[in-house]
């Protein structure tokens, strides 16, 4: 019996730049895919749209680009999927595992207050739930799913293990907006679903959130991916990775000078393993690359690390394209482009310097003595230490 093809998904919000966590969620998805034959999709999560913005996709687009994380076929809008979102929570609706709920905001911060002043649960329990249609006002709603309130879930994750979550703990989360409009986790599910997604590799602080998603699936009848939550990437003093930290974003660490094959191996090492291996190539990686070497502990980055993997790629790097790398991260840093003469000769030199530098920057800096314009006007201080005539 054959196995249906891997799919997996990389599903940015374009509500900033590629974070470097993000990178690893989407070279995660994509090694499992490429070595497996399957496919790796991108699909732009912009049902925000007031932070959505078109600059910040072109800036994801981009990232990817430089990391060499290629996708199969075209990146689609979650947004543009609107119609069919809808569709889904009304099919819920009429089979019964969803209702109408008219309770306004002010009725459920009242709730919610009272459950506050009395030390019980803030969850949400809406008085419409088992209201016949015939008693429904005409007024605005929301659709809500029906969620179990007894009883218990348990989810097989490849990363987590069987996680278990109380039912009683779910709330009947709403679906679909009063002004028609699908919320974020009922378009992730449709979106999965309609692209043939097979494994769902992402974050674990979205591990909960399966649990909410886990209930329109069944009730859909639908297949259900196969999960792997991935640990976050904590900074050196263990605490989520963020501007503290220095640079996060995918396009800071190519504009520092960072190759991209150095990045993919030390991203790719950064919570996962395979035996002591350190430095591998994409190829190695994508033959070895499972579910199961991916750790459930935290991440810690590690800059020291990464320049000793990235200096590893640039000594092995052919020399061609490594001046085109050099050439790449020039633009990208907004520096000065090479002259097609130091182009020639910054190519020609490096077979003798590039198993001493670690980026780009540094390369560069050895390269110095065929960059330099001639003829050569020393500084000050050197021409006292020349002989003069």
């Amino acid at each position: 019996m054959s196995q249906d093809p891997v799919v997996t998904r990389f599903a940015p919000s374009p509500t900033g730049a590629l974070h470097i966590g993000g990178a690893r969620t989407a070279l995660f998805n994509w090694l499992y895919a490429r070595g497996r034959g399957g496919k790796f999709l991108l699909r732009i999560e912009d049902t925000d749209r007031t932070r959505s913005t078109d600059e910040n996709t072109q800036a994801i687009l981009d990232g990817l680009t430089w990391l060499g994380l290629d996708w199969d076929g075209e990146p689609t809008s979650q947004n543009d999927n609107a119609a069919r979102h809808a569709e889904v929570a009304n099919q819920m609706l009429a089979q019964g595992d969803a209702y109408k709920c008219f309770a306004t905001q002010d009725e459920i911060e009242a709730f919610r207050e009272k459950a506050r002043a009395d030390k019980t649960s803030t969850l949400f329990r809406s008085p419409w739930r088992d209201v016949a249609d015939a008693d429904h006002p005409d007024l605005p709603y929301v659709i809500r799913v029906k969620a179990p309130r007894e009883g218990t879930t348990t989810l097989t994750d490849e990363v987590q293990g069987d996680v278990t979550w109380s039912n009683d703990q779910l709330d009947d989360m709403i679906l679909l907006r009063s002004d028609g409009t699908p919320v974020y986790m009922l378009a992730v599910v449709v979106d999965d679903h309609d692209m043939g997604v097979t494994h769902v590799v992402r974050g674990d602080d979205h591990l909960a959130n399966s649990f909410r998603q886990n209930l329109i699936y069944t009730a859909m009848g639908w297949t259900k991916p196969v999960l792997a939550h991935i640990p976050l990437i904590f900074g050196p003093d263990g605490k989520k990775l963020s501007k503290r930290h220095g640079a996060t974003g995918a396009a800071e660490y190519q504009a520092m000078g960072y190759p991209a094959a150095g990045m993919r191996n030390y991203l790719t090492r950064l919570g996962w393993s395979h035996g002591d291996d350190e430095f591998f190539t994409d190829a190695q990686a994508q033959v070895w690359f499972d579910l199961k070497g991916i750790r459930r502990g935290a991440a810690q980055f590690d800059l020291k690390k990464l320049e000793n993997i990235c200096g590893q790629h640039i000594a092995v790097m052919d020399d061609a394209a490594l001046r085109r790398e050099c050439e790449a991260y020039l633009g990208a840093a907004g520096l000065p482009a090479l002259t097609p003469t130091q182009s020639l000769g910054l190519e020609s030199a490096l077979y003798c310097l590039k198993e001493r530098a670690k980026t780009f920057p540094e390369l560069i800096e050895k390269a110095h003595f065929v960059l330099t314009s001639r003829p050569i006007t020393p500084d000050e201080k050197a021409a006292k230490q020349l002989d003069t005539v």
